[in-house]
């Protein structure tokens, strides 16, 4: 970047916009498990302001508050002035980046993600020696450890590992039957952003939505050269791992988008940030070129469920097969799916016809899963916003957890372990599949 965020980014023009009426302090997510008016929202946005005013040095004091925001939106999606506060909190984050530097371990990770055939082997590697270190909890869908590791205490439950990724699992082009012999009358083409769990750890969340366009009889375009969306360094302040990757996927992007009727993504944090935060960013790093090519590339694409529910008779579909499951579902609004692009009834749509749905109490309270820095050094955040969470799954007695989020996915079974709930996790593209079946 030729420019430090302070010279582009204006953080005074949003805290002056702030009315301190206090309606974000009841649903902030840290406000919640650690209540402290410097680390609310108005408190978050006081201090950027006088952070750009010079009165605030940015030093580790200062790191540790503005790390602490779980990037939830919860106080976006109630403040009258629709500040984005979340927004603000990711490009300070980037000076913070630029003073104090990303620790190893996420630059090791961010590099990974940069390099997918790197990230092959690596995954590879540690399919084959996890059992060294974790146990295997299949019915869970993750890996125990077995002992303290550093930053994940023993009996922690992480993602599990495939040998195989989803993206090197499959052909590029997989065809459609003919519809008949009009060559005017073809079927649709829809590509797939798999996303990074995924397409590494959760890969039967790919084979599902392979089954259903298979139903559907779509054609379907795995693109093989898709990078991660750039969620996880850019909600660390990693700017120039966000650029190089988000460019590079843009640049793919338009080379196939035009021959696509549309791209699924079946994860709400990469579909935001692809959908949504992708022009954010170059929008607050005054590259409007790239604002509107982001801005052209992403007019097709669709978090999974939304465009199934949307534009297909999947849901007829399913009703017709009549299959009828005894397996309480109860599902969990990721903040990146229903407050970041409004999708909360197309999933449920596509679920209840076949599973008997019970809400649990807040279905919209967020997880607590925060990101990689709260995942790692400030877990003990994570860990207290996702009691709640357990607590209210346990009381609804469903069998299934849904939501379609791998992140909350990685967050709610944790959460769900640590509480010692029986309730599975499972993306609702997981549990249409399997309605689909003879």
């Amino acid at each position: 970047m030729s420019k430090k965020t302070e010279e582009i980014f204006n953080f005074s023009e949003t805290s002056d916009a702030c009315i301190k009426c206090g309606k974000c302090i009841p649903v902030c997510t840290i406000h919640q498990v650690s209540p402290d008016e410097t680390t609310s929202p108005r408190g978050f946005i006081d201090l950027l302001g006088a952070y750009q005013r010079g009165d605030l040095e940015l030093d580790k004091n200062a790191k540790n508050i503005f790390e602490s925001c779980f990037l939830c939106t919860n106080c976006v999606d109630v403040c009258p002035n629709a500040l984005p506060t979340d927004m603000v909190i990711e490009e300070v984050r980037a000076d913070i980046a630029e003073k104090f530097g990303i620790p190893l371990f996420k630059r090791i990770a961010f590099y990974l993600l940069e390099n997918r055939k790197v990230m092959d082997i690596v995954m590879k590697f540690g399919f084959m020696f996890k059992t060294c270190a974790f146990a295997n909890e299949k019915e869970k869908g993750g890996l125990k450890a077995r002992f303290a590791l550093p930053m994940v205490k023993k009996g922690r439950l992480i993602p599990s590992m495939s040998f195989t990724s989803f993206l090197n699992k499959y052909p590029e082009n997989i065809p459609a039957k003919k519809l008949n012999d009009n060559p005017q009358d073809k079927p649709l083409r829809i590509a797939i952003f798999i996303g990074c769990l995924a397409n590494y750890n959760y890969r039967n969340i790919g084979d599902s939505l392979v089954e259903i366009l298979k139903e559907l009889n779509i054609e379907i375009f795995i693109p093989k050269k898709q990078q991660c969306c750039g969620a996880p360094a850019y909600f660390t302040g990693a700017i120039d791992s966000v650029e190089r990757m988000t460019k590079a996927n843009i640049e793919y992007f338009e080379s196939f988008m035009d021959e696509c009727d549309a791209m699924l993504i079946p994860e709400a944090t990469c579909s935001a940030m692809v959908k949504h935060d992708w022009q954010v960013f170059f929008r607050n790093h005054d590259m409007p070129e790239w604002e509107a090519r982001a801005k052209r590339v992403t007019e097709k694409i669709y978090m999974a469920t939304q465009w199934l529910d949307d534009n297909t008779a999947l849901q007829e579909i399913l009703k017709a097969k009549g299959k009828k499951f005894d397996t309480p579902v109860t599902y969990h609004d990721p903040c990146h799916a229903r407050k970041v692009q409004g999708i909360y009834k197309q999933p449920r749509n596509l679920l209840a016809p076949n599973y008997p749905m019970v809400e649990m109490s807040d279905p919209n309270r967020c997880c607590g899963f925060g990101g990689v820095t709260m995942q790692t050094e400030k877990f003990h955040f994570a860990e207290a916003a996702g009691k709640p969470k357990a607590a209210m799954i346990k009381e609804t007695q469903a069998t299934y957890v849904s939501a379609e989020c791998s992140a909350c996915r990685v967050q709610i079974g944790e959460s769900l372990n640590s509480a010692e709930v029986d309730t599975v996790f499972k993306n609702p593209l997981e549990l249409i599949a399997e309605s689909l079946k003879k």
